[in-house]
């Protein structure tokens, strides 16, 4: 017999999270409560962390056993599923921050993290810093010893793709370290192998990856997962066994989509690379990136998203879009169609006007998630649209 241990990413995405009985498909648990059988069992169940068998906002069958695969995918010793990726960040933070202390995050991210950050952080007495992710020292140095609870990234970033040195990131010492690695999903990077304590994913898109889930998990060590589960329960962002289950088929699929939407990725970027319409491309794999060299070191593959910065402004933008016909105009990301959104209108709509001009959040920046299709089709659905 082989050691799982020793199993390529790919393969561990497929076995991981089995259920015991054998069955090759996860079994759905829909119930929300369980028979206790009597008042001893009720305290047992009341006094249990993170365990199944008593009332699914503690746990459930089903969504312990996605919460199974992500951490052995992640390679860290426990996982933690919300109902969204937001839930997932806002219980993080609620759970290990209190009013007085310090955050400190990248000012280039998405929007709603920016939101969370600015607005009910700032507002519970969360003091929160802004660096540029792209400099690691700039973590480091706005770290106040004994304030400080949190240091927060997302790599690559959304919706400019800029990378975090993840090893520097997981260097720091006192706060607890956090990265939203949502766009390369656990098959593109494992953050915790650098050192990171809470590696994030919005589940939503690449992991379950077909549209229909909604969902959020953490991967961390067991006892920082049984902290924050602990405060979970009261937060109540509870993951739907449905979605749970919709999500861990995705996991088993992940392998070959996300080679095939990297390569599409790819391929696609290197050719808006050369379009007289588009000003700047943004996607890790390219060797333009300012750092394609970390992206590199740190990422197996490169992923499914890219934005483009186009010459005509807002109006190029809006042309572009309607004149599309394969590739839709949608905010998500991570399946399998191709996917277009405009930032300065939609995720990003709300961000303070000096934030968007000093990340580069301008009326001429497209986001573009790859999907399945042949990249052949997807090129000339874009050429024939910029005309």
């Amino acid at each position: 017999m082989t050691n799982k241990d020793e199993h390529q990413p790919e393969t561990t995405a497929v076995t991981a999270g089995r259920d015991p009985s054998g069955s090759l498909s996860p079994a759905l648990w829909a119930s929300s409560t369980w028979d206790t059988t009597d008042l001893d069992g009720t305290q047992r169940g009341a006094r249990g962390v993170h365990e199944s068998g008593y009332y699914s906002r503690y746990q459930n069958p089903t969504v312990e056993a996605f919460e199974r695969a992500i951490a052995e995918l992640e390679g860290t010793e426990s996982a933690l599923a919300f109902g969204s990726g937001m839930g997932a960040l806002s219980t993080c933070i609620f759970a290990l921050c209190s009013s007085g202390d310090h955050i400190v995050a990248q000012r280039n991210m998405y929007a709603g993290t920016l939101g969370l950050l600015m607005g009910p952080c700032q507002r519970m007495g969360i003091e929160v810093t802004l660096v540029d992710g792209r400099n690691a020292k700039e973590f480091a140095d706005a770290v106040r010893p004994g304030k400080t609870m949190l240091v927060m990234a997302e790599t690559p970033s959304n919706p400019h793709l800029d990378v975090v040195d993840l090893a520097a990131l997981g260097a720091i010492k006192g706060p607890f370290t956090l990265v939203d690695s949502t766009l390369a999903t656990p098959l593109g990077q494992q953050p915790s192998k650098h050192g990171v304590s809470i590696t994030m994913h919005s589940a939503t898109k690449g992991i379950a990856g077909h549209n229909d889930a909604t969902l959020g998990v953490i991967a961390a060590d067991k006892e920082l997962i049984d902290n924050i589960w602990a405060y979970a329960v009261l937060h109540g962002a509870t993951p739907s066994p449905f979605d749970a289950l919709n999500a861990l088929r995705g996991v088993r699929t992940l392998g070959v989509r996300l080679r095939q939407q990297s390569e599409t990725a790819q391929q696609l970027a290197e050719w808006f690379a050369t379009h007289p319409a588009v000003g700047r491309v943004n996607y890790p794999g390219l060797t333009t990136h300012p750092q394609h060299d970390l992206a590199k070191r740190q990422m197996s593959q490169f992923g499914s998203l890219m934005s483009i910065d186009l010459r005509g402004g807002l109006d190029a933008a809006r042309a572009l879009t309607q004149r599309l016909s394969l590739v839709r105009n949608a905010v998500t990301l991570g399946g399998p169609d191709t996917l277009i959104s405009h930032s300065a209108t939609s995720t990003h709509l709300s961000v303070d006007p000096a934030i968007k001009a000093a990340t580069g959040i301008n009326d001429g920046l497209l986001r573009i998630s790859v999907g399945l299709e042949a990249f052949s089709d997807v090129r000339a659905d874009f050429a024939a649209a910029l005309g």
